[in-house]
């Protein structure tokens, strides 16, 4: 191989390598985008069949005179039961910052790359307590590289087997990553707490964002 194809290569590869750090500066990691599309894609389908098959696991057990909200309450319950690591739970959706996605159980690191995970130790919607989300802001899908933007009063909706849960944004702080209190459940309050690494290219510290839950919507099978 002459000199001159070797330095055609090099320089190939440099202006690629260029192009791969602008795309991620100013837009996103465009291969791990790309990658997390077919994930999100998959787990959309898997999603759909976990609903059909938890509706049908349920159908019939809970009180058909209950409450709205312990209808909810009860089949929040059992999808947490059914519920394991790696598996979709649900569908996000932030309209402030143009983001729907499919959120899956766990935030290890072989579940953010399939999209947002929700913090197992804590509640799933309707289950009441704090809903803890975690995702990427500069690889992968990036479903949280915007969450900076959000305002007090923005939406954030969880959408799951058994109801739509609409929470409104009360405030955003930036701590520690050892400051894992921001996940603790406040008595009388159902909210949800999304965490993402700040700033944009570090991990040096956690972005987070507090919202109230305002609305809770039966579905399925709590309808």
């Amino acid at each position: 191989m002459s000199r001159r194809t070797i330095g055609t290569i090099l320089a190939v590869v440099g202006a690629l390598l260029l192009l791969d750090v602008v795309l991620t500066v100013t837009w996103r990691e465009p291969v791990t985008w790309l990658l997390g599309r077919d994930n999100q894609s998959r787990l959309s389908q898997r999603l759909d069949e976990v609903d059909r098959s938890f509706g049908a696991s349920i159908s019939g057990q809970l009180p058909e005179r209950g409450t709205p909200e312990i209808r909810i309450a009860l089949a929040a319950q059992a999808f947490a039961d059914r519920t394991r690591t790696g598996e979709p739970v649900g569908r996000i959706e932030i309209p402030a910052i143009g983001e729907r996605t499919v959120v899956i159980q766990g935030t290890g690191q072989a579940e953010l790359r399939e999209g947002p995970g929700h913090y197992e130790p804590t509640s799933l919607p309707g289950q009441r307590g704090t809903v803890g989300i975690a995702g990427h802001r500069t690889t992968w899908q990036q479903p949280f590289r915007h969450i900076d933007r959000l305002r007090p009063g923005d939406r954030v909706t969880m959408t799951m087997a058994y109801g739509r849960f609409t929470y409104l944004v009360e405030k955003t702080r930036v701590v520690a990553p050892s400051r894992v209190s921001v996940l603790t459940a406040v008595r009388g309050r159902e909210r949800i707490v999304l965490t993402a690494c700040h700033p944009l290219y570090s991990a040096a510290q956690r972005i987070v964002v507090f919202a109230r839950l305002s609305s809770a919507v039966p579905l399925g099978v709590a309808a």
